[in-house]
């Protein structure tokens, strides 16, 4: 039996909607990108810095170069 793939975490260039953020976690962890984006959206209304973190995270993970 084969070890999973097992991604750095990096932003998504190539399925990024806004920045790649939700692509890459989804990516670096095995989740569905949709999934994690409508989650994300959901979250969105309840309270909490939500879109800090997201800005946040758009400034420390590197973008994925490599296609």
């Amino acid at each position: 039996m084969t070890a999973p793939v097992r991604y750095p975490l990096r932003r998504d260039s190539r399925h990024k909607v806004i920045a790649g953020v939700c692509a890459g976690i989804a990516r670096r962890y095995g989740l569905s990108r949709g999934g994690l984006r409508a989650a994300f959206v959901v979250s969105c209304v309840l309270p909490g810095p939500q879109f800090i973190a997201y800005l946040l995270l758009w400034i420390v993970i590197p973008e994925d170069d490599t296609y």
